[in-house]
């Protein structure tokens, strides 16, 4: 556990939930972000939902659970009457063990403590985004570790971070396919005879091979289970209605290995239909089968053929040095250094009795009965051998039988 210094708490800011008089300065402060990772290749982000254009339904998808419960678990941070910080936070697994922040933004502000001796202070947006940070450490009480990703040149941000606790867990580069690029990769012909269909059938097999691919500080902080690799009806429903949005679409894949019955590789591209964005591009290979990455970029790059020519984004950890040699191989180009960070968070447990100040009880005035009416006499103490004579059979029959045989015998009187 990481333990920091806890922020000065003062009276004058106040953190709230998001309302609609919020929305101008929240899109204020989100274009102000400074974002490195492209959204559809990360493996932490998800790409955002403008908040203003879909608040109201966004509202409605609250109340019930669905993908998109948590697009609005925004709080802000109010000092003076006007809105100075926001943080977004959301899930990153089913379980809800480990929660993202993804969006942290402030300003500084002034405030005044005491308006009778006319003082004012300011604070900095580092103390602001400290106390947005930890306002949802202890209250968000089901997260047990924290994550985020933010750009290597971020400094404001990753200094905000340190500060409270997060450390780097791995180094994210992103890298650029051109279309001509793709056209020379899509030139080869993919032997993969086991590429097979994702379904929900399938979630076992890619969550083995999600841990097969990741270190085990990885693996801990993600902390994914089967059901995070399965896809409700409503969240089936849900992407449709994303992808007919924003003009994209989903083809995902993996390799099977018959004799070991495990998968080896699996991917899942991101297709611009209309041609004004990139396509991206998640890649997943068992590391004692890196030779299957010639094999399926080249199966990605087919598949990009019947759509608008457009780059292909692809990222790579500094766990996976065969991707990165074999992007380097290809001509791809580094477009984007992130940092992925985390940090774990133990909830104390206030004691509690069942019964309080049960010491504090009258029980001798509530169950008079129990007390003693004389001071305790000892008495005399009956020692009983029929217990010993019990217990000794065969010496009483020695005894008798003796006594019988010489009954008369004057020397045994």
């Amino acid at each position: 556990m990481t333990r920091t210094s806890r922020p000065t708490l003062t009276p004058s800011v106040t953190i709230r939930s998001l309302q609609y008089r919020d929305l101008d300065t929240i899109d204020r402060l989100i274009r102000e972000s400074c974002e490195e990772a492209p959204e559809g290749a990360s493996m932490v982000r998800e790409a955002g939902v403008t908040v203003s254009r879909w608040y109201g339904l966004l509202q409605f998808l609250n109340w019930f659970p669905n993908p998109l419960r948590h697009a609005l678990s925004i709080q802000v941070a109010e000092a003076g009457g006007k809105v100075c910080g926001m943080i977004q936070t959301s899930p990153f697994n089913r379980a809800g063990t480990t929660w993202r922040v993804d969006r942290v933004q402030a300003e500084s502000a002034v405030i005044s403590p005491d308006e009778s001796e006319g003082t004012t202070t300011l604070l900095s947006a580092t103390d602001l985004g400290s106390l947005l940070l930890r306002n949802s450490f202890t209250t968000i009480l089901q997260a047990r570790t924290w994550l985020l990703e933010l750009g290597v040149n971020d400094d404001k941000a990753l200094a905000l971070y340190r500060h409270n606790g997060f450390q780097p867990v791995a180094q994210i580069t992103y890298w650029s396919l051109s279309a001509q690029q793709i056209q020379e990769v899509s030139e080869r012909e993919p032997d993969l005879p086991n590429l097979l269909p994702v379904s929900n059938a399938d979630a076992h097999l890619l969550y083995q091979l999600d841990n097969m691919a990741m270190p085990p500080l990885v693996r801990q902080v993600f902390d994914r289970h089967p059901q995070d690799f399965k896809t409700s009806v409503f969240g089936s429903l849900v992407q449709l209605i994303t992808q007919w949005v924003t003009q994209t679409e989903v083809v995902s894949g993996y390799v099977f290995e018959p004799q070991r019955k495990v998968a080896i590789g699996h991917f899942q591209i991101k297709l611009s239909l209309d041609g004004s964005t990139p396509h991206s591009a998640q890649l997943t290979v068992h590391p004692a089968y890196t030779w299957l990455y010639p094999e399926v970029m080249a199966q990605m790059a087919r598949v990009t053929r019947e759509f608008p020519t457009q780059s292909l984004q692809i990222l790579s950890a500094d766990y996976h040095p065969e991707r990165e040699a074999y992007l380097e191989r290809i001509g791809a180009e580094r477009i984007a250094h992130t940092l992925l960070m985390s940090r774990s968070v133990w909830h104390k447990l206030r004691e509690s009795r069942l019964i309080p100040h049960l010491e504090n009880l009258p029980l001798g005035d509530v169950i008079p009965g129990f007390q003693p009416t004389r001071k305790p006499v000892p008495g005399r103490i009956v020692l009983d051998h029929s217990n010993d004579s019990a217990q000794r059979p065969n010496s009483s029959k020695g005894d008798s039988a003796s006594n019988d045989s010489f009954p008369n015998d004057p020397d045994l009187c």
